[in-house]
């Protein structure tokens, strides 16, 4: 007879990207600000996981449900904001390349799968960039104008799978 576990479902929030190129940085940015904003249970935790690609396989393995922040190239107006779940989430990240990091996240989750871990729930909040190719250059004001509007939808996400996403106290 199986048992039934109690303990509550171990919940990755992830920001991935490159802080050094222009938007490219929406993921890390996204992140940042999640963390600030929201004081979340134990059984969360938020990661910056930048350009780290298959280091992160152990991370997505461990984890129940997974949130990512991302800049995504779906072809639309810049700070656009699209929300994409479970089998649809390698769908999107490998349709239209634009940095290897997102091939690289791609073989994170195959590699996790293929090693009999992984999410059973999976989210992605991606941000449609303006300029990734600004070396060393900020978001975009359109990007840094959707970076609060896609934390709140990561939020949302966590709320509906029962995370209760509590005002956090100011960190520096």
């Amino acid at each position: 007879m199986a048992s039934v576990s109690s303990d509550p479902p171990r919940i990755l929030v992830l920001g991935i990207g490159n802080i050094l190129w222009g938007d490219e940085g929406f993921g890390v940015r996204a992140v940042e600000e999640f963390h600030r904003r929201y004081a979340l249970p134990d059984n969360v935790t938020v990661l910056d996981g930048g350009t780290q690609g298959l280091y992160l396989v152990e991370f997505v393995r461990q984890t129940d449900c997974l949130l990512v922040f991302d800049a995504i190239d779906y072809g639309l107006e810049p700070g656009a904001m699209k929300l994409v779940r479970d089998g649809e989430v390698p769908k999107f990240t490998g349709a239209k390349k634009m940095s290897l990091h997102q091939t690289g996240f791609q073989d994170v989750l195959s590699a996790a799968d293929l090693l009999g871990g992984g999410p059973e729930k999976l989210a992605l909040v991606g941000c449609q960039p303006l300029d990734v190719v600004d070396w060393g250059g900020a978001l975009t004001g359109p990007v840094r104008a959707a970076n609060c509007p896609g934390v709140e939808l990561g939020g949302a996400v966590l709320e509906g799978w029962g995370v209760v996403c509590a005002p956090g106290v100011e960190r520096e």
